[in-house]
């Protein structure tokens, strides 16, 4: 395949494709409400951890929170998890929501304007295709795909079917991150050569467990889905998932994304890395069924020499001596670190401090009550979504599927270098690897039918 252009690839980016996806729901209900007193249905799929309340960050949690938001319907593959959820949307938000099993069952309720994804990452992009053909808005958690290919896809199913989508990469709607951000742009640090992002932090081991009989109430051939079928096992279920190649995106798609994100957004690259290299491997897991690694060490460098890097470790035992983590960003006359609520930036060769910012700053806190109309407890970034769905401007979300694209491009592309072993050449704008069939084979996956996302959406 002959590498397009940079004009083309923004085409492709921005543009609609033809064709329609076989077996998708058409319901096409579209959301037209546009006054703030009109109710907008959300129904969240994927109700345990970040789908429910999540300790204050998760999905059905933060929904119920919103003035003139109703979680209407809650999705998930095992039933068992209905009754608790249940419950907390009755007390959160005072109605009672329907319950769906198969989200294609919950596509048809024309009721539902919007949805909102946390399921396990390979079910993403199905889902958000689907919901897109359907009418539907959606909140996508990250990573958004399984594949780079699907990633285009659902790029191309929001511009197709003009949905509103979102991705939880939920930094961009934080006021600190905002300012870090600006600070790096406004060249503070200088010319910004190189950004880093780490992320520590420990594991347990899962151990070796046997196959076992389908527990009642969990229907095991949806949550599969796209990916292969293999007999039930507690430990390619709830969470652990994310150990196993086929369901999985490592670490890297898991939190890496987050930290790398941040510097692909103060460094204002908004296209693919040209050159990868990831490194790393499986230790002290012998006792083990995990699959992916616990240590990955990635640069991506970009056409104009500009460097990034990635490290996700997962052994860390230690607390008390635990270096921190976050984002890097390091430029001709000083660095910066983005943590979790704060920045710090340094200069000159003894790291004399200069501007910081920290979420418990004053007057942080007095920008976000003069900027912001967010309710007392909830995370803005799904107050930037429900406006938008409002406004029918995708162009105002904090983090549209193409930043979600890129961004989780990214933790794709580290992967790839790391299972095939060497240095990786990437078109950005054909997004293939130049003469490399064997990474190429990479860029997509084989689907377990009826769960195929198609060559057109």
């Amino acid at each position: 395949m002959q590498p397009t252009n940079r004009r083309e690839f923004l085409k492709i980016s921005t543009a609609a494709v033809g064709g329609v996806m076989m077996g998708a729901p058409m319901v096409k209900s579209g959301f037209a409400k546009n006054s703030p007193q009109d109710t907008i249905n959300i129904a969240v799929a994927g109700i345990r951890s970040r789908g429910a309340i999540y300790g204050g960050g998760g999905h059905y949690g933060n929904f119920c929170k919103i003035p003139n938001v109703r979680v209407t319907a809650l999705c998930d593959i095992d039933e068992r998890l209905f009754p608790t959820a249940v419950s907390e949307v009755e007390e959160l938000g005072g109605n009672r929501p329907k319950t769906y099993v198969d989200f294609r069952d919950l596509l048809e309720d024309k009721d539902i304007d919007a949805v909102s994804i946390a399921t396990p990452d390979h079910w993403h992009a199905l889902q958000t295709i689907w919901a897109c053909q359907a009418g539907k808005d959606v909140y996508v958690e990250k990573p958004i795909s399984y594949t780079i290919d699907e990633g285009r896809k659902m790029v191309q199913a929001a511009r197709k079917y003009n949905r509103v989508v979102q991705v939880g990469t939920q930094s961009r709607s934080h006021q600190v991150a905002k300012e870090a951000v600006q600070c790096v742009r406004d060249g503070t640090l200088g010319e910004v050569y190189m950004g880093r992002g780490i992320v520590y932090g420990h594991r347990r081991s899962i151990g070796h467990i046997q196959d076992s009989p389908i527990p009642e109430g969990v229907h095991w051939d949806l949550f599969l889905g796209p990916a292969p079928y293999h007999p039930f096992n507690e430990n390619r279920f709830h969470y652990n998932w994310h150990w196993f190649w086929d369901t999985s995106t490592t670490e890297f798609g898991n939190n890496g994304v987050h930290a790398m994100d941040i510097v692909r957004w103060g460094m204002n690259k908004r296209v693919h890395p040209v050159k990868i290299q990831c490194i790393g491997g499986l230790y002290g897991r012998e006792d083990s069924n995990q699959e992916i690694p616990n240590l990955q060490v990635a640069t991506f460098e970009y056409k104009d020499g500009t460097v990034m890097e990635l490290e996700v470790r997962s052994l860390f035992t230690n607390p008390e001596f635990r270096t921190k983590g976050g984002s890097f960003f390091y430029g001709t006359e000083g660095w910066m670190h983005r943590g979790s609520g704060e920045f710090k930036t340094f200069f000159g060769p003894k790291d004399e401090p200069g501007p910081s910012l920290s979420n418990e700053d004053p007057a942080t806190m007095e920008a976000d009550k003069r900027t912001s109309m967010i309710p007392e407890g909830v995370e803005p970034h799904y107050v930037n979504f429900v406006d938008c769905v409002r406004s029918r401007r995708w162009q105002d979300l904090n983090a549209d599927i193409l930043e979600g694209h890129l961004s989780t491009a990214m933790m794709h592309l580290g992967n790839i270098a790391y299972r095939t072993g060497r240095t990786l050449i990437f078109d950005p704008y054909s997004e293939k690897f130049i003469n490399d069939e064997n990474a190429n084979s990479y860029l997509k996956r084989e689907y377990r039918y009826p769960y195929v996302v198609p060559d057109e959406v």
